[in-house]
């Protein structure tokens, strides 16, 4: 599989294997794409790692790829990735469900300003997270 890109002076996505290559590479292009927003990249990065981490560990069908896409708008960045396992739909759970399920989505949502889930037209889902960036005037 060929890494399929499209870029805007907004929006980033990116079409990347579901394997960990796939995800180690949507945290490079994430961060490639945050510097030349001129935004931090750090926590960003972070999300962008343990989404497509999830998506790669949890929402991976043999020969079906994930989806990653950033957008700015309005001083908000919002992360978005997509996979093909709609019926593993993670959710808001209490502190001790959060402890067995593993820190991911902890740090998640730690480091995002709001996320959730979104399940789109079967079998897709979209996990997303919203991260207020200061100064943003809507876009790059």
């Amino acid at each position: 599989m060929n890494t399929e890109i499209r870029d805007s002076e907004s929006q980033f996505v990116a079409r990347l294997a579901a394997t960990p290559f796939g995800a180690r590479q949507a945290r490079r292009l994430a961060v490639e794409k945050l510097d030349s927003w001129g935004l931090p990249s750090e926590g960003p990065a972070l999300i962008v790692a343990e989404l497509a981490a999830n998506a790669v560990t949890h929402g991976r069908v043999p020969g079906r790829d994930f989806r990653m896409g950033l957008a700015l708008a309005d001083g908000v960045l919002r992360i978005e990735v997509v996979d093909v396992r709609g019926d593993r739909v993670p959710g808001v759970r209490d502190a001790g469900a959060w402890a067995e399920a593993g820190r991911g989505l902890v740090l998640v949502d730690a480091l995002a300003d709001r996320w959730g889930v979104d399940r789109g037209l079967p079998p897709c889902k979209s996990v997303w997270a919203e991260v207020d960036v200061r100064g943003g005037s809507g876009g790059p």
